[in-house]
C-alpha cells in the first residue's frame, strides 16, 4: 500500500499539545508494516487507559484529559488511528475498510502488549475499539463509551428508535452525503461546525479556538493525505468481499450480551448522530447495570473537548471502584 507521511514541523506548537511522541510498527495486513504514532503519558506500571478518537480527529482530542488521567496514576496510550494524526496515511480512501481498522487497532495493542486495559472510545474509536475489546476480552478489564455505538444487524429497529429521540435523526446520512460528495475536507472548519453544507448538523461546534480547530487540520499539508478522513463515513457497508463490517459488529454484540465487566456511558446529548445509544447499551450490557452514567445536556459530538473534566473524574473514579 502507498503511504504518506506528514512532516514533524506540521504539529510544532499546537496549542495544549506538548506531548513527546511515540512509534510503533504494526502489520498493514498486507505483508508490510505501517507505522503508527501514539502518545503514552503517566507510569509504566499503572492501569492502562485507552484512548481511541474518531472522525476527523486525532489524539489532539484527547490533550485536556491526559493530564488528569496520568495525574491519578494511570498509563495512559492515545493513539492516532491509520491515516490520522501522526500515523502513517494510506493513499487513496477505497483503500480503507472497517476490518482493516479493526486490525490495524489489534496489532498495535499486540505490539505494546498491552493488558488490563480500560477502554475510553468515541465516534469511530468505539466502533472500531468495542470489536477490538470484544475480539480480545482477556485485555481489557472496563468499557466507558462516550458518543460510542455498534450496531447490530440482528436488531437495528432500536438503533433507528434510539435515533429519533436525536436533535437530528438524519444527521449521519446527511454526513455521509457530505463526505462522500467531497474530494478533500477542510477539518478544521468542520471542528467549528462548518462548512455551510454541514452546519445545519447540530453538535458539532465545541467552541474552539481558531488555533486550536487549525490544529485538528495539521496532519493534512493536501488531500493525498486524507484518505482516512474520507473514507471513515463510508465504512459502515463493507468495502470489498473480505470486509465482514456485519460479521464483526453480531460477533461484538454476542459478547456485549454477556459482558459482566464494568460498561459506563457519559454522552453528550446535543449529539446528533449517536448521542442518544447510550440507551442501548445500558439496556443490554450487563456490566453497565448499577454505574454511574452520566448524560450531558448541553454537550455535542465532541464531547472530549466540552466535558474533559467530568470524564477525567468519571474514568479515574470508575477504576477506583472496581479493581480489576
Amino acid at each position: 500500500m502507498e503511504t504518506v507521511r506528514t512532516p514533524d514541523e506540521r504539529f510544532e506548537a499546537l496549542p495544549g499539545y506538548s506531548f513527546e511522541p511515540h512509534y510503533v510498527e504494526i502489520d498493514d495486513g498486507e505483508g508490510g508494516s505501517l507505522r503508527m504514532h501514539y502518545v503514552e503519558e503517566g507510569p509504566a506500571d499503572g492501569d492502562v487507559i485507552l484512548l481511541l478518537h474518531g472522525e476527523p480527529t486525532w489524539s489532539y482530542l484527547y490533550r485536556k484529559m491526559i493530564p488528569g488521567l496520568a495525574a491519578a496514576g494511570h498509563r495512559v496510550i492515545a493513539p492516532d488511528l491509520v491515516g490520522f494524526g501522526r500515523s502513517d496515511k494510506v493513499v487513496g480512501r477505497e483503500n480503507y475498510s472497517y476490518t482493516r481498522h479493526v486490525r490495524w487497532v489489534e496489532s498495535f495493542i499486540e505490539k505494546l502488549d498491552l493488558r488490563g486495559m480500560t477502554l475510553f472510545g468515541q465516534d469511530w474509536g468505539s466502533i472500531v475499539g468495542l470489536a477490538v475489546a470484544t475480539r480480545n476480552e482477556d485485555r481489557f478489564d472496563r468499557i466507558v463509551m462516550a458518543n460510542g455505538a455498534i450496531a447490530d444487524p440482528r436488531r437495528m429497529e432500536r438503533m433507528v428508535e434510539v435515533m429519533q429521540d436525536s436533535p437530528m435523526p438524519e444527521a449521519f446520512a446527511a454526513w455521509q452525503a457530505f463526505v462522500a460528495s467531497a474530494d478533500e475536507l477542510d477539518v478544521a472548519l468542520i471542528m467549528k461546525g462548518g462548512p455551510e453544507e454541514a452546519a445545519s448538523i447540530p453538535g458539532f461546534d465545541a467552541g474552539l479556538s481558531d488555533e486550536e480547530a487549525a490544529a485538528y487540520q495539521a496532519p493534512y499539508p493536501d488531500a493525498s493525505y486524507q484518505g482516512g478522513v474520507l473514507s471513515f463515513p463510508a465504512l459502515m457497508k463493507p468495502q470489498g468481499e473480505d470486509d465482514d463490517v456485519y460479521g464483526i459488529w453480531t460477533a461484538a454484540w454476542e459478547v456485549l450480551d454477556r459482558w459482566e465487566k464494568p460498561f459506563l456511558c457519559l454522552y453528550g446529548k446535543l449529539d446528533p448522530m449517536i448521542g442518544h445509544f447510550d440507551a442501548v447499551f445500558i439496556e443490554r450490557v450487563p456490566g453497565a447495570r448499577g454505574l454511574p452514567h452520566q448524560a450531558f445536556a448541553e454537550a455535542g459530538h465532541f464531547i472530549q473537548e466540552e466535558e474533559p473534566e467530568a470524564l477525567v473524574t468519571a474514568i479515574n473514579d470508575l477504576i477506583a471502584s472496581t479493581p480489576a
